[in-house]
């Protein structure tokens, strides 16, 4: 009977380890996804690496999607899951209610830049057809005519230079990174929530193994 029982802390003790390296590479993963996001936004700024003046940039820039979005409210549980990677589960379940919540909130910002990225990517750059004047020429687009799958189309913005592979290209990024913490995040919730309704978490030291 002794065997038994110290075979099942054996492996609670291993589930606990895995856990811990588990939430440590998740953590790592989301602050260096969280980073890209802040940069890629930071670039929309700067279309094809031009300094323009804030009316000729696209109003979705301002929405903010990548830096707060997908970089600063993602970065929050990062930060928690990489503190909880080193220092095991939470002492108590209402300590653990807190990642939870931010981890919903990573969810939730994620999502946000999901949905802007989404739109930025059907509405077109925002540039100049030759007229002087700026406009989203591809704002109108059907989705069956969408200058996404009618690459000659793209030569219609001719000021900024190869601005429309700039934008497609960062919208695209931003969309990819919004998706992938966007299920982190909501994968962590969903456990964070089984650790506190089902008691599935282990404190870090609470497992003692006697008798190996």
């Amino acid at each position: 009977m002794d065997k038994e029982n110290q075979k099942a802390q054996v492996k609670e003790f291993g589930a606990f380890l895995c856990t811990g390296r588990c939430s440590r590479c998740t953590g790592m993963l989301l602050l260096t996804l969280a980073t890209t996001a802040i940069i890629a936004n930071l670039l929309l700024y700067f279309p094809n690496g031009q300094v323009l003046a804030s009316a000729k940039v696209t109003n979705l820039v301002w929405f903010f999607h990548g830096f707060l979005g997908a970089g600063l409210l993602v970065m929050v549980p990062a930060v928690m899951l990489l503190r909880a990677g080193g220092e095991g589960c939470w002492a108590h379940r209402h300590g653990m209610l807190l990642p939870v919540l931010l981890a919903i909130l990573g969810t939730m910002g994620a999502v946000y830049c999901v949905v802007i990225s989404s739109l930025g990517l059907l509405s077109g750059p925002f540039c100049d057809t030759g007229s002087g004047n700026y406009t989203y020429p591809f704002r109108n687009d059907t989705l069956e005519n969408s200058y996404l799958f009618n690459q000659p189309s793209w030569t219609t913005c001719q000021e900024p230079e190869h601005i429309v592979l700039w934008h497609v290209v960062l919208f695209s990024i931003l969309l990819g990174i919004g998706a992938v913490e966007a299920a982190l995040c909501l994968s962590q919730a969903v456990s964070g929530l089984c650790d506190i309704f089902c008691g599935t978490c282990i404190r870090k030291g609470q497992v003692t193994i006697t008798g190996l």
